[in-house]
């Protein structure tokens, strides 16, 4: 994520201050001055970047501190606080009911947009994100306006494995998703996502066909979709589009390629809807739930811990044989490229460091590319091996070292790069040992006296 350098340049300027002898007005200034410097560049609006400066200022009186107080901790939570509230998206209407969708009960959500924002791949994002949680999802098309929309979402939903419903023929969206809705209520489905045609604020014509199929569907959620790459100009956009229709919450999209992010995000906040998700990449997995203190956490290289377990516990990795192992004292070179197999299943190294306390720094030095690429050759050597050889302990290429040389030269790698798995799975199988396959001691039998 391109907002990694803001949290980056963030968190050195609170290094700075806690490096500092004294932690004084000056000082304080000095990491102001940088961190506003940082929101400026991420196009952040120069008021909400005035208002976060001045309110920080005002809670840290360190005129009026008590003697004793640690004022680092103090300078830390309160710039992490000012920080969640100027992303935060908390809506005016205080008893406006949150969307939340219950099994054997048919939802509908409609998709509203601009043309180019990714509104029809985020459907296909959400759309899979409840079906992994259970959910019966389908996909309607109504966009009947661009040319390829059905042939789109039919492509990405057959990839998701999601069920679909549009038409070649037929011309009036309304029907289109009228008829489409109907279908998947008729199925029992428990979320229906409807796909409208992109808009623009000029079009008249297509803002009310947007009216006339929220009256024809009847939508319990309505979602926009927002390009992050405009950066401030999300909060003129949201507010013409909230001006004509009601929508109830945003997707921000492109979070992944663009420096702007952070203003985008600031600026939506702005204008009170609450941004549910985020799409962090092109793959179909990359859509996150947006919460102001975990993406702040992320940001600053604090980790999400909760993002991380909800992230592995829908993955549905099979793990069972491993775990066996494991709790008998074993790790094979097999469990060894199962586990290597499941982190790269989890998606991006970089999504995932960033969930991790402290992990982010140390992908930044080391690279993503980089770190990616010799995760696959391990699995390219591994993918080499005979059955013998996976399910071995290693110590059969030391006996027999021919076996090394045509493992290598059946992955393309070198005898080293052999040497350095066989090398990783010893370490780790002796940590197991550790762990596992601790018996219980036998109970000393005393000795009988005739």
């Amino acid at each position: 994520m391109v907002l990694a350098d803001l949290g980056r340049r963030i968190n050195a300027a609170m290094a700075d201050l806690t490096r500092s002898n004294v932690v004084d007005e000056k000082a304080l200034d000095s990491m102001l001055k940088e961190i506003c410097m940082a929101l400026l560049e991420s196009d952040v609006n120069v008021k909400l970047v005035s208002t976060l400066r001045a309110n920080i200022k005002k809670k840290i009186n360190l005129k009026d501190q008590a003697p004793g107080l640690n004022r680092r901790r103090l300078v830390q939570k309160t710039v992490f606080d000012e920080l969640c509230a100027l992303v935060d998206c908390q809506s005016q209407e205080e008893d406006a009911p949150v969307f939340k969708p219950k099994k054997g009960r048919s939802s509908v959500i409609m998709f509203v947009g601009l043309q180019g924002s990714g509104k029809t791949t985020s459907c296909t994002k959400l759309a899979l994100w409840y079906q992994r949680r259970g959910y019966k999802v389908g996909l309607v098309c109504a966009d009947t306006f661009r040319a390829g929309a059905f042939d789109q979402l039919k492509q990405n939903a057959t990839k998701a494995k999601v069920p679909y419903y549009g038409s070649y023929t037929e011309t009036d969206p309304v029907a289109v998703a009228a008829a489409g809705v109907a279908r998947f209520k008729s199925e029992k489905f428990d979320i229906i996502i409807v796909d409208t045609s992109g808009r623009h604020r000029q079009e008249q014509e297509l803002f009310a066909e947007m009216v006339q199929i929220s009256k024809a569907v009847k939508p319990d959620q309505t979602i926009m979709v927002l390009d992050a790459t405009i950066g401030q100009a999300a909060e003129s956009q949201s507010k013409a589009f909230k001006e004509s229709s009601d929508f109830g919450a945003i997707i921000l999209t492109k979070m992944d390629g663009h420096a702007k992010g952070g203003g985008a995000i600031s600026a939506v906040a702005a204008t009170n809807t609450p941004i549910v998700f985020i799409g962090t990449g092109e793959h179909i997995h990359d859509l996150e739930p947006f919460t102001p203190t975990q993406f702040i956490s992320k940001l600053l290289g604090m980790g999400d811990m909760r993002g991380l377990v909800d992230h592995v516990k829908h993955l549905n990795l099979d793990q069972k044989e491993t775990m066996k192992h494991i709790e008998q004292g074993i790790f094979t070179i097999r469990d060894l490229r199962d586990q290597l197999g499941n982190i790269m299943k989890m998606g991006p190294l970089s999504k995932m460091a960033g969930m991790i306390p402290g992990m982010s720094q140390l992908m930044g030095e080391v690279g993503e590319e980089e770190s990616g690429k010799k995760l696959k050759r391990m699995m390219y050597i591994m993918d080499s091996m005979t059955e013998k050889e996976l399910d071995s302990d290693g110590k059969i290429f030391v006996s027999e070292p021919t076996r090394m040389t045509r493992v290598a030269k059946g992955s393309g790698t070198s005898v080293r790069e052999v040497e350095e798995v066989l090398s990783q799975q010893r370490t780790m199988a002796r940590m197991v040992k550790q762990v596992g396959g601790k018996k219980p001691p036998r109970p000393k039998m005393k000795r009988l006296r005739a």
